[in-house]
């Protein structure tokens, strides 16, 4: 049997922008990226912590030590600058490979998104 279970999470990072007329994705700041565990154009879960939206997208990588967090396309409706999001990436395993699994879980500093 497979399950899917956490990868990765980035928690509590701060929306820096919303560009609707980008075709999708979200950009992540590539040290929060290497951090996480998480490549480009992998999967991810958003969660935002200030309305309660849940959208699911594909990652492309942003500028290093930038603390770029932008949602792209449809999904810039989802969220306003500055709302605290968490980021979840998700992988298919089989039972016993996943009871051994640890994700990679990053907290960067609430403030910059930096890495602390």
């Amino acid at each position: 049997m497979q399950i899917h279970v956490v990868k990765s999470k980035i928690h509590r990072v701060k929306v820096t922008g919303a560009d609707l007329e980008y075709i999708g994705s979200i950009t992540i700041d590539e040290d929060l990226m290497e951090a996480a565990n998480i490549i480009e154009g992998e999967k991810v879960q958003i969660v935002n912590n200030n309305n309660g939206e849940r959208l699911e997208t594909y990652v492309i990588p942003g500028p290093r030590n930038s603390g770029e967090i932008t949602l792209n396309g449809a999904a810039a409706r989802k969220v306003a600058k500055g709302d605290v999001l968490i980021i979840i990436s998700y992988a298919i395993m089989e039972m016993e490979e996943a009871k051994k699994f640890k994700p990679s879980l990053v907290f960067p500093d609430e403030t910059t998104n930096l890495l602390n």
